[in-house]
């Protein structure tokens, strides 16, 4: 599992799928969807799938894997070198969602909350498994909020796959506690081997991410700056991490930019006393409309 390319880029988001079984074109497929790091103010959320033919969803269960949460570190290290050993039969893809990219998400002005993008990146990774050519026919998911209201609008999306949502599938199903390995360790990897960006040092460890951490508690109030915020490994849109901000950082306030003036008043023409100018009626744009140079439509 090369993640090489996000290590080196960790603003960006990123993908990898693994080659592709050719048993998996053939024979029809279960296909598993966990994530890891959904809470953490620190670090990346990755998504995972796993995927093998149904008749040897057995031999996936006898490799052992289960529920990452509930093994070591390093057990999950052993776990996902089987089912990169097994690559005949057994197919994976992680996707890593930056941090930067999950807090800008959310501030978006169409709201865009973390349940839809954990959606979204799931129903990305379904496809993306489709379009490579791997025969899916059943797919199980650990549930992102309601499992019924989930379960409806994948089985829309995918009227063709037999669709299963449910709490915890990630111990009830082998294709989904294994894409919760592969999810799991890649968020370990990335966290491990994470770089700041230029200007953004600090010899402070971070600790889990998680904010009742007191090492992540302690990294996230030593390293803010009252201007510049936060290092680009912490979700700034966080609550943890918004009171720190709102207690320790600079307060900005935001004024409107007041309408340009005509020529003639700016440069004090005197005949605008003398006779009567017809001007043309000034009108306050949005900043919105005037950064992407936006104007009224006039002639058609």
């Amino acid at each position: 599992m090369d993640l090489g390319p996000f290590n080196a880029n960790n603003e960006e988001n990123f993908e990898l799928f693994s080659a592709i079984p050719e048993i998996c074109k053939t024979e029809p497929c279960v296909l598993g969807v966990d994530e890891a790091g959904r809470g953490p103010v620190l670090g990346p959320m990755v998504y995972g799938i796993c995927y093998c033919p149904v008749k040897r969803n057995d031999d996936l269960k006898n490799l052992g894997v289960d529920d990452s949460k509930t093994l070591t570190e390093e057990q999950r290290e052993k776990l996902l070198d089987k089912v990169l050993e097994n690559n005949d039969y057994l197919g994976w893809a992680v996707k890593v969602l930056a941090p930067s990219y999950i807090s800008t998400s959310m501030y978006r002005r169409g709201k865009y909350n973390l349940n839809t993008m954990s959606h979204d990146t799931a129903i990305g990774l379904i496809s993306g498994a489709l379009k490579r050519g791997v025969n899916v026919s059943e797919v199980y998911v650990d549930t992102v909020g309601p499992p019924e209201k989930y379960e409806e609008k994948l089985q829309m999306i995918f009227p063709h796959l037999r669709i299963t949502v449910a709490k915890k599938a990630d111990s009830l199903f082998p294709c989904v506690s294994a894409a919760s390995i592969c999810a799991k360790v890649a968020r370990d990897r990335s966290l491990k081997e994470w770089k700041l960006s230029e200007g953004e040092k600090s010899d402070e460890k971070w600790g889990s991410g998680y904010p009742a951490d007191p090492v992540t508690k302690k990294f996230l109030q030593t390293t803010f700056h009252p201007v510049f915020g936060f290092p680009s490994i912490v979700r700034f849109s966080w609550k943890t991490a918004e009171k720190i901000i709102e207690e320790k950082g600079v307060k900005v306030i935001w004024e409107e930019e007041e309408p340009e003036e005509e020529d003639g008043a700016k440069n004090g023409n005197i005949s605008r006393f003398l006779v009567n100018v017809r001007t043309k009626k000034s009108s306050r744009i949005h900043p919105y409309f005037r950064e992407r140079c936006i104007k009224p439509l006039s002639v058609l």
